[in-house]
């Protein structure tokens, strides 16, 4: 862990400082309650041992602020004036535990054990919120595709490094799914994964969500933000659609990959932290840089490892597998018991383009479950353009009269509201359509 030492005594701070150390943490020590600011405001720490007295100064004094700078921070109290009414209060200020001096290594080693294991805790429950938030039928990365077979198994590769990835491809196709597989696939998986979406923020704003911003510092900003780039400290930043990012932003982002330094809006501290940067963008981006609207620097430095996730028209196998996932939840999440698609409405969902990707196959499949009512997915459930390709393939090519009969009616049942109307259509008495109805299976 960073572990931040808080004493007026340099032999305490020293020592204990040389035993965390040996064990494997890293420690930084401050002998005041401002070089202890200081200090907080420039890293960010785990643990923090707080001596009570700092000469003059009180230590519980300083508890508040400091937890308002860094509100994950665990603070240890440490005093040689041990008593329950100053433990009480320690506790109700915010600090995590007390310790009374002399403590022994073994007092120290249980307290730390103690914090790894609730911060550790905090990082997952982190992570469980993101998951939930993004949750989406589709969440499982698989694919029969050879070239999306060998995509995954890149992203798999690249998840292992520090590489900063950047992910192309058409609006839809998944890359914000990839980027949490990838996250997912690393060794920062136990902490956060956040989201930015460059196209929906203002400058201002967008660099506030990133960087952070101080109270005060612009109109509306009541309260402290520490910032996306803070919260995802030791996890990954995904920014969406990072050809959108204005270029008053872009040397920000650039000094915070190359150096891991960045100031928050309206604060001239200089913070630090450990983030992987995965970005996606649907834009040609070597384009924008031609142009002057995207730093070439900038885009050299995101583009470290180049994935590029194919549409969901070049990966027709796919088609039927992922339709079944999302079918499976959209099913549960409306209380149906449904089993699949019918051959014709699999044939249509095959054919189809899908302009749209998996976002509109989701919307798709999610119209289905909602109107059928059980059993399969027929055609007549899904969306109007599925139902009008289906129809364009029907009377394509060299076909018997019969088929044809069958397929145009198919066609005007898909395409009407009832059986009254497609009678009307048709030229014949509901009678008739009925009994046609029962001799193709509709």
């Amino acid at each position: 862990m960073n572990i931040l030492i808080v004493d007026d005594e340099m032999n305490i701070r020293k020592t204990l400082s040389l035993w965390l150390k040996s064990h494997g943490h890293q420690t930084r020590q401050a002998g005041s309650a401002s070089a202890a600011r200081e200090e907080n405001g420039a890293n960010k720490f785990d643990l923090l041992f707080l001596d009570l007295r700092l000469g003059a100064e009180n230590g519980l004094e300083l508890i508040p602020a400091l937890l308002a700078d860094s509100p994950w921070l665990k603070i240890v109290v440490m005093t040689a004036y041990s008593s329950i009414d100053t433990a009480v209060q320690a506790m109700k200020l915010g600090a995590f535990d007390y310790i009374a001096k002399p403590f022994t290594p073994e007092q120290i080693d249980l307290v730390i054990q103690k914090a790894e294991q609730v911060l550790a805790l905090e990082n997952r429950i982190s992570v469980l919120r993101e998951d939930l938030k993004g949750l989406h039928p589709e969440a499982v990365f698989a694919s029969k595709n050879p070239k999306m077979q060998r995509l995954i198994e890149m992203a798999r590769q690249v998840a292992a490094s520090e590489a900063a990835v950047l992910l192309r491809g058409e609006s839809g196709t998944g890359k914000t799914v990839l980027a949490r597989a990838i996250h997912g696939w690393s060794s920062r998986a136990d902490f956060p994964f956040g989201t930015v979406s460059c196209p929906t923020l203002t400058p201002e704003l967008l660099s506030s969500e990133l960087f952070g911003h101080v109270r005060g510092s612009f109109t509306g900003a009541v309260r402290d933000n520490p910032g996306r780039i803070a919260a995802c400290d030791r996890g990954t930043l995904f920014l969406d659609e990072i050809g959108d990012l204005p270029l008053a932003i872009q040397p920000q982002l650039l000094r915070f990959i190359q150096d891991h330094e960045y100031e928050r809006v309206g604060d001239p501290v200089t913070r630090r932290a450990d983030v992987r940067l995965v970005a996606a963008t649907n834009r040609n981006l070597e384009e924008a840089v031609k142009e002057g609207r995207f730093r070439e620097d900038l885009f050299y430095r995101l583009n470290v490892f180049e994935l590029e996730i194919p549409p969901l028209r070049e990966r027709v196998e796919d088609i039927e597998p992922l339709a079944n996932d999302m079918l499976l939840f959209f099913a549960n999440a409306n209380r149906k018991v449904l089993s699949g698609f019918s051959a014709e409405a699999l044939e249509a969902m095959r054919a189809y383009p899908w302009p749209g990707n998996l976002r509109e196959l989701r919307n798709a499949v999610e119209r289905g479950a909602i109107l059928a009512p059980s059993g399969v997915v027929g055609l007549p459930h899904l969306p109007g353009a599925l139902q009008g390709r289906a129809a364009e393939n029907h009377f394509s090519g060299r076909r018997t009269l019969a088929e044809m009969e069958e397929a145009y009616i198919r066609h005007v049942l898909a395409t009407t509201e009832s059986l009254q109307e497609a009678a009307a259509i048709l030229g014949v008495n509901q009678a008739t359509l009925w009994r046609k109805r029962k001799s193709y299976g509709i």
